[in-house]
């Protein structure tokens, strides 16, 4: 009762269960919203600790992927998929065709992408299964690693922060605190770097920590992130890391990273942000990058200089969150959320539901 529950409470159109034991897979494709468009959004491939813990996570992430695309102004709606499993020693071929055919049988309702633990390669072996994926190899029409675009929007949206914080957007002398030094995390340090921050970061993949340090990242450990003295605290893991244990600790000026739902309590946590006076650029709104760059894929023949184009809208969104959120005197997050949520309910009253080329 408690699973039928918790789908109805957020407002889900559809959830598949995928199982085959014979290639070693258990998944969840969750299918938010279509109001705005087919629902697209990566596939994670974790080892949960439970499949409850799995549910969640996907039921979470599939609704920040509609507030994400409709916040960016794109025609998408919200999906994601989860594979249980140890990505470092589960994959194989049978089990990402196994997967591609419960994503074909939807018809276009998700479309899929790389995600944590899930890379190009995979997106790959998917192909060969359905037509509904994105983030494949240029040489087969897509856009390849999504992860610099990610990165790079994340970058706007931060910048945007520094400049309605600080007034002035220049991170020549800033200090940023990057948790989790992955492909996304690792882009941004790269590009902080460029423009003269000084960057510190933490990761548990030692490889990860090498390429870091080499570009000139500070290294810290995983539990010394959340102590940093620095002007922003980067989230680019996990989610959930902002909660009652970690926001007491905080010495930053500003929340801007790549992860998503990074907010535990979406409510009550961007309220202690607000009490303690750190500017909240919402996950949603900044991380959208990665979308934008997978959804040219859609648009026919893919164009890295409009994705970035489009991309660096991100930094006007972040900003136009900031003055919704003076000016009504809410946190932030619900000025996002309320920005998605009018886009959404204004298309849903026209009653239309032409994709166009999107499911062409």
């Amino acid at each position: 009762m408690a699973f039928f529950e918790e789908i109805r409470t957020m407002g889900h159109e559809r959830v598949l269960i995928c199982s085959n034991p014979d290639v070693g897979l258990k998944a969840i494709i969750a299918v938010h919203s279509t109001v705005l468009g087919p629902g697209l959004g990566g596939c994670r491939m974790w080892n949960y600790s439970s499949d409850e813990e799995a549910l969640t996570d996907v039921l979470r992430l599939s609704r920040g992927m509609t507030y994400k695309a409709a916040a960016a102004g794109l025609n998408l709606g919200g999906g994601k998929a989860v594979i249980i499993g140890d990505s470092k020693a589960d994959k194989s071929e049978a089990l990402f065709r196994a997967f591609g055919r419960y994503i074909d049988s939807l018809g276009g309702l998700y479309i899929t992408a790389e995600d944590v633990g899930t890379d190009m390669e995979d997106m790959e072996l998917i192909l060969t299964e359905t037509k509904w994926v994105t983030g494949v190899a240029p040489a087969h029409g897509g856009s390849g690693d999504p992860s610099p675009v990610t990165a790079f929007g994340t970058l706007q949206g931060l910048m945007a922060a520094v400049k309605w914080k600080f007034d002035e957007p220049d991170l020549d002398g800033r200090s940023v605190a990057v948790q989790g030094l992955g492909s996304v995390g690792g882009h941004l340090a790269g590009y902080l770097l460029e423009r003269g921050a000084k960057v510190f970061g933490c990761d548990i993949d030692h490889e990860a920590i090498d390429e870091a340090e080499a570009k000139g990242v500070e290294i810290v450990s995983p539990d010394e992130i959340f102590d940093v003295d620095c002007d922003v605290f980067a989230p680019c893991a996990m989610g959930a890391i902002l909660n009652d244990d970690t926001i007491p600790r905080l010495r930053c000026s500003i929340i801007a990273g790549a992860a998503n739902n990074q907010l535990q309590d979406e409510d009550r946590h961007a309220e202690m942000l607000d009490a303690r006076n750190i500017l909240y650029a919402p996950d949603f709104v900044i991380n959208a990058g990665g979308l934008i760059n997978v959804y040219n894929e859609l648009l026919g023949g893919y164009n890295q200089e409009r994705a970035l184009r489009m991309t660096r809208g991100i930094y006007l969104n972040t900003s136009r969150v900031f003055e919704i959120a003076e000016r009504d005197s809410i946190t932030s997050a619900d000025a996002a959320e309320r920005v998605a949520e009018e886009r959404i309910a204004t298309v849903q009253k026209m009653g239309s539901k032409h994709w166009g080329r999107l499911l062409d």
